[in-house]
Parts: C-alpha cells; sequence; structure tokens
C-alpha cells in the first residue's frame, strides 16, 4: 500500500488555525501546466492566494487538489492546485506557518478533475457533418 502524504491534512490543519485565530490563511503556488490560476498574476512562476472564507467561494480542500472561485481583478476566477504544487501555507499577518518542498511534475494523464464552468463554445461559422 502506498504512504499516505501528510501534506493535505498539515495544510488543513493551518487553514483552520488561521480561520480560528483570526488570520488570512495564504497559500505559495508553484504553477506548473496542471495549476488553473490567472496567469496574470503569477509572477517567477509562483503566486500567492488568499484562502480565507471571505476571499474564496466553495473552498474545498482535498488529498489531491485544492480548488475554488475567487476574483481577481473584479473578474470571477476557477482556481484548482495540485496539492503537491503547493510550496506554503502561512498566516499574512504574521508569517507562521509551514513551507513544503514542491514535488516534480507528475505525467500529462493526471488532469485537474472537471470545473462546473459551462465549456467555451467554439468560434467561426457553425458546421453540420453527415454520420451515416
Amino acid at each position: 500500500m502506498a504512504e499516505i502524504s501528510t501534506k493535505p491534512y498539515l495544510i488543513r490543519a493551518l487553514y483552520e488555525w488561521c480561520a480560528d485565530s483570526g488570520y488570512t490563511p495564504q497559500l505559495l503556488v508553484a504553477v506548473d501546466e496542471r495549476t488553473r490560476v490567472p496567469p496574470g498574476f503569477v509572477k517567477d512562476g509562483q503566486i500567492v492566494l488568499n484562502i480565507s472564507a471571505g476571499a474564496t467561494r466553495n473552498l474545498t480542500l482535498d488529498n489531491d487538489w485544492i480548488q475554488f472561485s475567487a476574483r481577481f481583478g473584479g473578474v470571477s476566477h476557477e482556481i484548482s492546485i495540485p496539492v503537491d504544487r503547493v510550496a506554503a501555507i502561512f498566516a499574512r499577518e504574521n508569517g507562521q506557518g509551514l513551507h513544503f518542498e514542491v514535488g516534480e511534475t507528475p505525467p500529462a494523464d493526471q488532469t485537474p478533475p472537471p470545473s462546473d464552468e459551462p465549456p467555451v463554445p467554439p468560434r467561426g461559422k457553425p458546421t453540420l457533418k453527415v454520420v451515416k
């Protein structure tokens, strides 16, 4: 049996500690092709995200993925972060938290779970195909 990582459990515990203490929980994320964040806010391959209850909607902290909706520049975005790409979780007010090693990117067949967003319709002139 494969060993279960402690990382998602530590992330959830520090998130709760921040919330209970009145602090703002923040994630430092190493962005890769599986990480779904607004690219305009990524600096040097990393992004810091406020994951407080007031800044997010539908936050889920699963063992493999962290997902939520958040506004960036007034525009709502669906955020998906593989837990293995979280480099740190900390309180914005005092910097207390934990830093993690960021693992290698797994094979491309591990894609984010489906989102509730409707698919973007294709652009251009519609076409029909005859199927017999």
